[in-house]
């Protein structure tokens, strides 16, 4: 991995110098995952910041009768148990790689070290929660009016570069991926029969998906 690739790409690191970042970079650990396993589980500790380097993973919970119930998606630059920085907290559900998985994490105790001995580390992760706040309102405004083929398009791409192939099956359920992007299994069937009759992908048998045009995929509105 290249040198500060994995701290930058978190939006809580981006806009400190390199020197900081190579003080960060110092106590972060690598770890890989491969399709299938577990990377956290309910009621595990919450102690360290996870940032997804490279993969996807889906969270999700159990409900009494056993069925899982997924909250969300992490892909690669996102973050997750950023709370962990600064409070004690245990996990309320599972993360599991939906794809090979590549995450660096930070350990809550090696982090308070580091603010204790670079202030201004603390000062400018602060600033940047804030911006940070920000930028999640107006992502959820976008959201709520993007259309259901962007997000489709977007989640496809985005499947495809964390697989680094642009032949992959689809690592969710359709059922999971419609509560994912806020639609229907039925929806995400009749959009992804669009995209194949615009020639965008090619729809292969065990839910294998080809892209044949990433660029105009990226395009859909």
């Amino acid at each position: 991995m290249a040198e500060h690739e994995c701290v930058q790409l978190v939006p809580i690191f981006s806009e400190l110098g390199n020197e900081q970042l190579d003080t960060i970079e110092s106590i972060v650990r690598h770890h890989h995952y491969p399709a299938g396993s577990t990377l956290f589980g309910a009621d595990d500790p919450l102690d360290s910041l996870m940032i997804v380097a490279n993969g996807q993973v889906k969270v999700y919970q159990l409900a009494a009768n056993g069925r899982e119930q997924l909250l969300y998606l992490l892909q690669t630059g996102d973050i997750d148990g950023e709370a962990a920085l600064f409070e004690n907290q245990r996990r309320t559900s599972f993360g599991e790689a939906l794809v090979p998985t590549d995450v660096c994490s930070i350990r809550r105790s090696d982090f308070q070290d580091l603010m204790q001995k670079y202030p201004s580390i603390s000062i400018n992760v602060l600033n940047v929660f804030g911006k940070r706040l920000s930028q999640l309102e107006r992502q959820t405004t976008s959201t709520a009016t993007e259309s259901v083929e962007a997000r489709l398009a977007n989640y496809i791409t985005e499947t495809a570069a964390a697989l680094k192939s642009d032949t992959f099956k689809l690592p969710l359920k359709k059922k999971d991926l419609a509560t994912f992007l806020g639609t229907t299994p039925e929806s995400i069937s009749r959009k992804l029969a669009l995209f194949e009759h615009q020639g965008l992908i090619t729809q292969k048998p065990g839910k294998v998906i080809e892209i044949n045009d990433a660029d105009q995929l990226l395009l859909t509105e």
